[in-house]
């Protein structure tokens, strides 16, 4: 696979963006995903603009359309409450327009012009000509002029967030035993399945790790773990006195993060892998029943960096911790976007 435009990159490279671009309002569309609002916020956070996110929901005809010239597509702007986008008085006053996936991408192209450059977050799949920068996976399958490849996807978790989430959260945890022993968990989509049985064997997992390293146990789930596997997961995990967020207060996800010795994440999501890695803590991945190339392309990149460890099918329990460094490419993105788009 080509790696155009990321040569010279310096691999495991965590510097800090630094500074704002004061003025500068960025206009964000894509589907309302906590993956996707994630990558785009975060480019927008580090880039230092301001930004709003739109969320959209374009049905299939108006896709079809926004394909086309853009006359064409132009009265299918919409966002997902059915008003016009280019009316929003924030459009108005934006000076950049990021957009986000397949679908963001095709709003975004529609909303190209009026010397408002469009900046797509992943593979739009279709003439990448259609924006002025695209950032992307190095997994993601392209290249171009246009286009900057990272192993990481975007988010907004710097080392400075994650120093204020270990302010906040090392006081919370400081109660508990150490290490600590982090799950991320995700859930099924199109690509993998998580359910009943792939709860409890990570509970299994999780209880031996305990077993064998002591400490304590916390486990946050997401939106997408479905209400049978989290029943499943959280009975395992509390019986063996670990603990499990129900949804209630302020989720410790950035505080797991930023303080644990220890954390196994779910293969389902990019997103929530690339802020795992972006930690201290050394992370295991928890495959799943499905598949994906691009995401399985993902963990072997992050594994050559000796990053992640995958949980072979004979293994019960965590590895033990290996000395882990922060892995995140978003600030060269940052430093790259600002040179090219020259603000």
């Amino acid at each position: 696979m080509a790696r155009a435009d990321y040569a010279g990159t310096p691999e495991g490279s965590n510097m800090s963006s630094c500074g704002t671009q004061a003025g500068v309002a960025a206009f964000v569309v894509g589907e309302d995903f906590a993956g996707m609002r994630s990558q785009a916020l975060g480019l927008v956070a580090r880039a230092g603009w301001n930004g709003t996110f739109h969320p959209i929901c374009p049905s299939k005809l108006a896709r079809i359309m926004l394909r086309g010239p853009r006359w064409i597509g132009k009265p299918f702007l919409r966002g997902s409450d059915g008003a016009d986008l280019e009316e929003n008085p924030a459009f108005a006053q934006s000076s950049v327009v990021v957009s986000v996936g397949g679908k963001g991408g095709e709003v975004g192209a529609g909303l190209r012009g009026s010397h408002r450059p469009v900046v797509q977050i992943q593979n739009p799949r279709k003439n990448l000509s259609r924006f002025d920068l695209i950032v992307a996976c190095r997994h993601d399958d392209i290249a171009g002029p246009n286009v900057l490849l990272g192993r990481t996807a975007l988010h907004g978790l710097t080392p400075e967030a994650l120093e204020q989430a270990r302010a906040q959260w090392k006081p919370q945890f400081a109660e508990l035993p150490r290490p600590l022993i982090a799950a991320l968990v995700g859930g099924s989509n199109g690509r993998f399945h998580f359910g009943e049985a792939e709860a409890h064997r990570l509970g299994q997992v999780l209880v031996e790790t305990l077993k064998a390293e002591g400490g304590s146990l916390v486990v946050t789930p997401s939106r997408r773990t479905s209400p049978a596997a989290m029943r499943v997961l959280t009975d395992i995990v509390e019986k063996a006195g670990g603990h499990v967020w129900n949804g209630e207060g302020e989720n410790p996800y950035e505080g797991l993060i930023a303080c644990a010795d220890n954390m196994i994440v779910t293969i389902d999501s990019v997103s929530m892998i690339s802020e795992a890695v972006a930690g201290c803590a050394p992370v295991t991945i928890y495959p799943l029943p499905g598949r994906s190339r691009r995401i399985n392309d993902f963990i072997e990149e992050l594994e050559l960096a000796g990053r992640v460890h995958v949980l072979e099918d004979a293994e019960t329990r965590l590895p033990a911790p290996w000395l882990a460094l922060p892995l995140d490419d978003t600030p060269y993105i940052i430093t790259e976007l600002h040179k090219r788009l020259g603000f």
